[in-house]
């Protein structure tokens, strides 16, 4: 049984490997460990260095990376986080530090008991205060925090002022990507506390400063900020007006680019110019962030983009309807766009009153109403198809009109747009429909007469094309230069006697 041994062997062997391998493995899992995420006071804090050493290099790229980071670290910090990041970068008592902490909420018992960050060593040498900008970055923070909670609304609206203030008495130009976003949040503040129209002066004001001394970032902020305000409260001519008085800058980032076009598509489908609303709605779309990162705006956009669609006539795509983030808030839309589908008044009328409120909220209603008409022409259209006379009595009962003469009105306007073709009848009161037209009707004989000559043409022109190739007449004159030059050749061996006749035409032959 030798044989059996050397197996068991072997096996033993084969084990002992597999085990140091998962000996191995377990020590380098061990060696790898995982970094946990930094607090936000953490963030805040290298935020603070970043802009810091944006400043002292003049690189505002360090104070755009930290500005990027503020959505989602605005989210995590409260008043223990934004004290906490005070008392260590401003370790002595001072009138900054004074004015900072005025603005939160005394510490409570239990805030004492908990550390955010580990404690410094004992050798750490003092730091200097940070620059104004990081000041500045810090009552930004502070402002956005006391968004969160009703309360502080209008203590947001002091501090806001006080902010941008204290930034216009500095006049630094390295605070110019700051200041974007402080007047975004001084919006904020106005617009929670119910005051956004009193805001407005001091938006014109800042953006005539922001225009003459081309900080285009400023500039691009502000001008939202007052296309907001006006659509807000429905000055749709003061808007026109401020959007063809000033030139929003080319160098805007996307964001801002995709507010303003928003607004614009706003304001253009108020104005009945719909090709423009669409193209500037589309432009909103495809500029804006993903629609996970801001799905509010991404939801009010479409919003009013499927009701400009509607209005031009377009059906939009049901793929939109279907999308994880606008099926649930476009779907009183959805229902309107089946009513205009389908050319039915009557369930037109049931989801416009059925879903009033929403419309109202989302400042579509009055575009809303407007796609009456195209409702009666959408069901006119279905009945001279399906009817070569019908009475206009009937059209205003299928169609749910007041009376004969609003359907005699209504059908004399779609002729002579050219929705249907047909004419009225007024001794007999009906409405007599085009014939429908053939299949192998004039028309399409002459559409698939112009086919069959592009097709043609296209034939006779590849053939050309293919019959004379390119540098063809060159390799014919090689070819024949070659057998020229090997009769000479062949000629002079005959004259020497080197080569016999029969040889030289053939030898056997």
């Amino acid at each position: 049984m030798p044989d059996v041994e050397m197996k068991a062997a072997d096996k033993a062997k084969g084990d002992k490997k597999d085990e140091k391998k998962d000996e191995k493995k377990k020590e380098e899992e061990e060696k790898v460990v995982v970094k946990p995420p930094p607090t936000p006071a953490a963030e805040i804090k290298s935020n603070v260095a970043l802009i810091e050493r944006g400043v002292a290099t003049m690189e505002p790229r360090f104070t755009h990376r930290v500005l990027r980071t503020l959505t989602a670290l605005r989210k995590r910090a409260d008043d223990k986080v934004l004290r906490d990041v005070i008392e260590e970068l401003y370790p002595k008592a001072g009138p900054v530090k004074d004015s900072l902490l005025s603005w939160l909420p005394p510490a409570g018992p239990a805030d004492h008991s908990m550390d955010v960050d580990p404690a410094p060593t004992p050798t750490k040498t003092a730091t200097p205060e940070p620059v104004p900008e990081g000041e500045i970055y810090l009552r930004l923070q502070m402002i956005h925090n006391m968004h969160k909670s009703p309360e502080t609304y209008k203590k947001s609206i002091e501090l806001s002022h006080e902010t941008v203030d204290k930034m216009q008495a500095l006049n630094r130009r390295s605070m110019d990507p700051i200041a974007a976003k402080l007047w975004y949040a001084l919006e904020r503040s106005y617009e929670l506390g119910g005051q956004l129209a009193d805001a407005r002066p001091r938006f014109l004001a800042a953006q005539r400063t922001a225009s003459l001394r081309h900080d285009d970032e400023t500039q691009a902020s502000l001008i939202n900020r007052l296309l907001r305000s006006y659509v807000s409260y429905s000055m749709y001519d003061q808007a026109d007006k401020l959007v063809s008085k000033t030139t929003f800058p080319t160098s805007a980032g996307n964001p801002q680019f995709a507010r303003y076009h928003y607004y614009l598509g706003r304001i253009k489908a108020v104005q009945l110019n719909y090709s423009e609303a669409h193209t500037n709605l589309q432009q909103a779309i495809r500029r804006a962030p993903p629609a996970k990162t801001a799905p509010g705006f991404y939801q009010a956009v479409h919003k009013f983009f499927v009701v400009v669609e509607l209005l031009m006539g377009e059906i939009p795509d049901r793929g939109i309807f279907r999308h994880p983030v606008l099926e649930k808030a476009l779907n009183a839309y959805f229902e309107i766009v089946k009513a205009v589908r389908t050319g039915s008044l009557s369930q037109f009328q049931t989801t416009l009153s059925k879903h009033a409120a929403q419309f109202e909220a989302d400042k579509t209603y009055t575009l809303i109403v407007r796609l009456r008409q195209n409702v009666i022409k959408t069901g006119i259209r279905r009945l001279s198809l399906a009817y070569s006379r019908i009475a206009l009595r009937d059209i205003c009962v299928k169609l749910h009109l007041d009376s004969e003469e609003d359907a005699e009105y209504i059908v004399g306007k779609a002729i002579r747009d050219g929705v249907i073709e047909g004419r009225i009848v007024h001794e007999s009161g009906w409405m007599e429909c085009g014939a429908q037209k053939g299949g192998y009707g004039p028309e399409v004989g002459d559409v698939f007469s112009r086919r069959i000559g592009y097709c043609l043409e296209l034939h006779n022109e590849s053939v050309k094309a293919m019959r004379y190739p390119l540098n063809a007449h060159r390799k014919e004159l090689a070819a024949a230069e070659g057998a020229r030059e090997r009769e000479r050749e062949l000629a002079k061996e005959i004259e020497e006697g080197d080569l016999d006749d029969d040889e030289g035409l053939g030898g056997d032959f």
